[in-house]
Order: structure tokens, then sequence, then C-alpha cells
């Protein structure tokens, strides 16, 4: 019997079983040949925008829902159930990440341009903030875009890494430095602004990188040698930009721990249903305390990490600047995903490292979780700035 929710209503879950019927039957069947292509095709994100998937946050008046964030969640929580952490990655990246800027600070005509094609899933989007000399610290990168002297572009020069979405994708949400040293918030640093850069411009030059897992999604280092972007394409305010990415990676790392329950669940499941086939010593093996007890134990993590998770997009719900909890969150489940899928993959043997067996593929695509978004090193220095030394945050998108 379903006990009642506290942040889930009767919509919410009906929602939640026609998002499931699509996982199964228009994705989980294509899991082998998108793994293999390396390459989600674009017609699944058409059918996503279609099915309004893509523009449950978004305002109506550019094709989007405009629906409570717990559709999200169900969303979320149902996407990473497809297996493929690549594929949960790539359109994650692009719905909540990629094209947020631009819906939250972004122009009418941005949003016209950008905004609008994505939530249709004629456009995919990517975000790009690391460099290959520049990761968790945002402030040390090195992209530049400098004003033409007519002042009515910026010649974008320099390298991304890491970029999800960044080879077969349309657009960029391009993360650079603008202006001059002086106008910087400390000595020596240059402000960060943010710009929607088409990927097809000329100067581009995109180099596809080979993973150990995410093989679904597509991830690229991007050279931009003296790129034109029209000065129309900033998002926000020039040199505003890292404050923008302060409070958005809330909601990228409150995404990572949704995404990382439900794929901790997943890998679960995956295990009772082997657990009660496979038998040793005459009997099903899900019988051997050995056994039972470490499920007991994954099974009440799980549980307590979901209603963290849950308690967190509660206070996201609230308008509730939520650093803390959202670091909390984020470093706490991609621990739990990598410890649980490891000891899952235990238990099913030798049969565990094979690749015909899906727990092996989620074992490859967990590892990255405790890296990508934040490392969990920076989690925690995030958390102890908090909670040592009374760091406090703002809200920044709405004090233009």
């Amino acid at each position: 019997m379903d006990r009642p929710s506290l942040y889930f209503r009767d919509e919410h879950e009906l929602f939640r079983q026609s998002v499931r019927q699509f996982i199964d039957n228009e994705v989980v069947p294509h899991t082998d040949a998108w793994e293999t292509a390396r390459r989600i095709p674009l017609s699944i994100f058409q059918r996503m925008g279609q099915l309004g998937y893509l523009g449950l946050p978004f305002p109506e008046e550019y094709g989007g829902v405009n629906a409570d964030f717990w559709y999200s969640v169900v969303f979320l929580e149902e996407l990473a159930r497809c297996g493929m952490g690549g594929f949960a990655t790539a359109v994650s990246v692009h719905e909540y990440m990629a094209i947020n800027h631009i819906a939250r600070v972004g122009s009418t005509d941005l949003k016209q341009r950008y905004l609008q094609p994505a939530i249709a899933g004629e456009k995919v989007a990517a975000l790009a903030i690391t460099e290959p000399d520049a990761g968790s610290d945002v402030s040390a990168i090195r992209t530049t875009a400098i004003r033409t002297d007519a002042g009515d572009a910026y010649i974008v020069n320099g390298t991304k890494t890491f970029i999800s979405n960044g080879t077969y994708g349309d657009f960029v949400t391009l993360v650079v430095k603008t202006g001059s040293p002086a106008e910087g918030t400390g000595a020596g640093t240059h402000p960060i602004s943010l710009l929607v850069v088409d990927l097809d411009s000329p100067g581009i030059t995109r180099t596809k990188l080979n993973k150990i897992g995410w093989h679904s999604s597509d991830t690229a280092e991007i050279r931009f040698d003296d790129v034109r972007v029209p000065v129309a394409n900033l998002i926000g305010q020039e040199n505003r930009g890292f404050y923008y990415l302060m409070e958005s990676l809330q909601l990228e790392r409150l995404v990572a721990a949704i995404l990382a329950v439900s794929g901790a669940q997943l890998a679960l499941d995956w295990t009772l249903q082997y657990l009660n086939e496979r038998e040793a010593f005459g009997k099903k093996i899900g019988t051997f305390q050995a056994i039972r007890h470490q499920i007991a134990n994954i099974a009440t993590e799980i549980e307590m990490a979901r209603q963290f998770v849950y308690h967190t997009c509660w206070l996201f719900t609230q308008g509730d600047v939520i650093v803390k909890e959202c670091s909390m969150a984020k470093l706490a489940t991609s621990e739990l995903q990598k410890r649980v899928v490891d000891t899952c993959l235990q238990f099913f043997g030798g049969y565990g490292y094979m690749e015909d067996y899906p727990i092996a593929r989620a074992y490859r695509d967990v590892r990255v979780g405790t890296i990508a978004g934040g490392s969990s090193e920076i989690m925690r220095e995030i958390i102890a700035k908090i909670v040592i030394d009374a760091v406090a945050y703002k809200p920044v998108y709405q004090s233009k």
C-alpha cells in the first residue's frame, strides 16, 4: 500500500507513469545501440520536446510547461532509471544547466532564438565552464571575450574541456572572461560573463573525448580561435557571470543528487531481482545472511538519502539559497551511489563483470559522479566554509 507523500500529488504520480512508460518503450530498447554509437540521436530530444519533458520549468510563452519543481524531480528520477548515465547526463545538462541561464536572465531575443528551440528539442545545448587548467576554480578560467572596436561583437579565444553535448550539440552557454583585470572582483582577476555561442561558428574546433563511462553521451574539448560572437548573445549583464554560476551550480548539484539516489535505487532493484534468481549451495543467494545484512544497510542509506534530497528540493521550491544543503546532497549521494553500485556488483559475482549485465555499465558510469559537477573534495570545502567559517550566500538573479 502506497503511503501518502509530503511532496507529490496524484498528478505527479500520473506524470511519473507516463515518463516511465516513455523511458521503458522509447529509450531502454536503444541502450546498446546508443552506447555503441556513443551518440544520442537528435530525434529523441525532439520526441521529449513534443512530450513537454524539456520545458518543465520554463515559461509557456517559449513552449515550456511552467510546472512546479516536483515534476522535474519526477522526470529526473525516471530519467535515471533508463540505466544509461550518459543519456541522463546529456538530457539534464541540456535542460537544467545549459539553458537555465538563458531562461533566468537572457534577453527576449535569446529566449526566442535559443531557449524556445531547445525546449522543443530542435537544438541541443551544452554548458562550457571547465578548461584544461581550470575546473572547480571558475575564477581561474582563461577563455577570453574581448569586445571589438565597434563594440558590436566579442572575439572569443580559449579552450574548454569535458563538455557534455559539446561534440554534436548546436550551441553552448560559454563562460568567458570579459573586460579588464581592474573590473574584476579581486586583484588581478578578470570579471566573468556568459555568452551563447553557436557551435558551428567559424573558428570553433571540436574534439570528441573517449571516456571510461557515460558512453551514450558525447563529451568534447572545444577550441575557440578568434570566434566572433554578437554582443546580443550576452546572457544577463556583462561581468555578472560568476554570480549567476554560483547560484545556478546549486541547481546542478541538486539535479545530480536526484539522479544519484534514483540510480542507486535502480542498482539495488537489479540486485534484488538477481538475488531471487541465482542459487548457490542449493538455495537462493538472497537467503544468505552476509548478503541480506549488506542489502539492509544499502536500502537504509538510500532511503535516508532520498528523504534528505526531497527536503532539499522543498527548500529549493521555497526560494531559499541552499548552497550548504545542495553541496551536502551532492556529496552524500554521489559517494553513496558509487558505494552501492560497487557492493551490488559484488553480489553478481563474475556476471557483474560482464558487459551483458547492466550493473557493469553502471559501475563504469558511476565513477565520475564524485568528480563531475564539483568533486567531493570541493563539496567538503564549501560545506566547511559555511559550517566553520560562517560564510553566507545571497540570491543573485533577482538583483540585476
